[in-house]
């Protein structure tokens, strides 16, 4: 019988929920703490995991921290110039997640993933693939987002991936370019031939991340499938809104 996921993007989708949802479905922190080991990411950093209520429903959050000093804005000075410089370009990263230890399905859909953002923000931006900057979602948290949704859909082992149509949000947000419009314009590219679900909340509820995500991974967008449901999974976005909880909720089960 196939295992089918279904992503439930009520609230819109980025990396950090994702994590957060496809965690709480019952895989342990530590296992996966080890298996981004296999990437060697030059910079300290730690994984945090909570249980937090959102808006009323028990979630997971996940977050990454880094160390004083290291963290992804300070760059430019001499001493880290080396670190914080090292995994700005998309060709950096595609060396990064190639020279890894990681198994080949798990490279394939990382790359996947950020080939899908890359050429999103190369369009936008006007400027070859290769050359493409990550510091607008800090580049490791991007890597350990993408790396680890492709870690974890492939040690849950699902035939079928389907997504709801994805609501973006309204209104504007402010990025190292300036006040832009929700959805961004690299967020937006990303998800042409998605289905789109009008939103009133004001705020991005999509990220480019969470947009490459579901791009490559959903097979289909759908409402809920035929299944038997045998795990589900919450995870938290950092925004809280009045009206709704602002988290991703993942379904696996069987068809």
């Amino acid at each position: 019988m196939p295992k089918i996921m279904y992503f439930d993007c009520f609230s819109g989708i980025s990396g950090d929920m994702t994590i957060a949802a496809l965690l709480d479905t019952g895989i342990s922190m530590k296992w996966f703490e080890n298996q981004l080991k296999a990437l060697h990411l030059d910079k300290e950093y730690q994984l945090k995991l909570d249980k937090i209520v959102k808006n009323g429903i028990n979630s997971n959050k996940f977050d990454v921290n880094y160390d004083e000093g290291h963290h992804h804005h300070h760059h430019g000075h001499s001493h880290d110039h080396d670190h914080s410089h090292h995994h700005r370009q998309y060709k950096d990263i595609v060396k990064l997640i190639d020279d890894s230890k990681l198994n080949d399905a798990v490279k394939k859909m990382s790359l996947e993933m950020f080939r899908v953002i890359g050429e999103a923000e190369a369009k936008i931006h006007g400027m070859e693939l290769d050359n493409v900057h990550f510091h607008e979602v800090g580049a490791i948290d991007s890597i350990i987002d993408i790396v680890g949704t492709a870690i974890l859909i492939d040690e849950l082992q699902i035939d079928r991936i389907v997504s709801s149509a994805v609501p973006v949000g309204s209104g504007h947000i402010h990025i190292d370019h300036g006040v832009y419009p929700v959805p961004a314009p690299a967020t937006l590219e990303v998800l042409k031939g998605i289905p789109l679900k009008e939103s009133k909340v004001k705020g991005e509820l999509t990220t480019p991340t969470g947009a490459a995500i579901i791009k490559t991974l959903a097979d289909d967008f759908s409402t809920m499938p035929n299944i038997k449901v045998e795990k589900i999974g919450y995870g938290a976005g950092t925004k809280t809104f009045k009206n709704h909880p602002n988290v991703l909720r993942v379904i696996i089960g069987e068809n």
